[in-house]
């Protein structure tokens, strides 16, 4: 599947480079680039692309901008996925984006933009409904709702914890127990516990990667408070 792409950044050099990596990169037709939300949204409307990357903070004020038109293009056209970027992990940011749901959104550290497979694995997470997290947002979101007497997630152990995360950065059963140095069996075992206390048991197996973004949604109503 090649994924036809729009790219949102009012960072000129930022724009041209990524551009240029997009377009260099296989499985991937970047259509258009913009600087601006309006732009955004007037090339999403032309190009009905399967996926659009933008950064967080555009103008006019620089701070949740990507976020906003984010949710402007899930809502007015289903059949794109967004992969917003930030520069830092903002975990009141993430979950703002993820308030509404999962389904084709990602959440990525601009980091993660010189490693074009991790990238365009991300675009076409997206593109098919999917959801793709930066593993460093991810494990800042279970540390902090960890902490909440109130989480969901205070009832797992110390080892589910380790499982959720993995699985939470879209690792496989396989991949967890490989980094996590345990049995498969065992892995799938810490799995079904997870799901079960969580009560995600019916969830599809490809919202994984983002069960500790719907546990923390099911468990709070709001961010954290600072």
């Amino acid at each position: 599947m090649v994924v036809r792409v729009v790219f949102a950044d009012d960072n000129y050099l930022v724009r041209e480079g990524v551009a240029g990596l997009l377009t260099e990169a296989t499985g991937v037709d970047l259509v258009e680039t913009v600087a601006a939300p309006d732009a955004l949204h007037r090339a999403v409307a032309e190009h009905r692309p399967d996926a659009v990357l933008t950064d967080i903070r555009m103008p006019p004020s620089f701070t949740t901008e990507g976020i906003e038109a984010a949710k402007r293009i899930r809502a007015e056209f289903p059949g794109t996925g967004v992969v917003v970027l930030s520069q830092y992990v903002e975990e009141d940011y993430a979950f703002e984006l993820l308030s509404d749901g999962v389904a084709g959104l990602g959440y990525l550290l601009k980091e993660r933009v010189s490693q074009v497979d991790e990238l365009v694995r991300a675009l076409d997470d997206v593109a098919r409904g999917g959801s793709a997290l930066d593993p460093k947002v991810v494990e800042g979101l279970v540390a902090r709702r960890s902490l909440e007497p109130s989480s969901a997630l205070a009832g797992l152990t110390s080892r589910e914890m380790e499982v959720l995360r993995e699985l939470a950065t879209g690792r496989s059963n396989a991949a967890t127990a490989k980094a996590l140095f345990m049995s498969e069996r065992a892995v799938e075992k810490h799995v079904g516990a997870v799901f079960q206390k969580l009560d995600l048991v019916h969830e599809a197996e490809t919202n994984r990667r983002v069960m500790a973004v719907l546990a923390f949604l099911e468990a709070t109503g709001g961010p954290a408070a600072r």
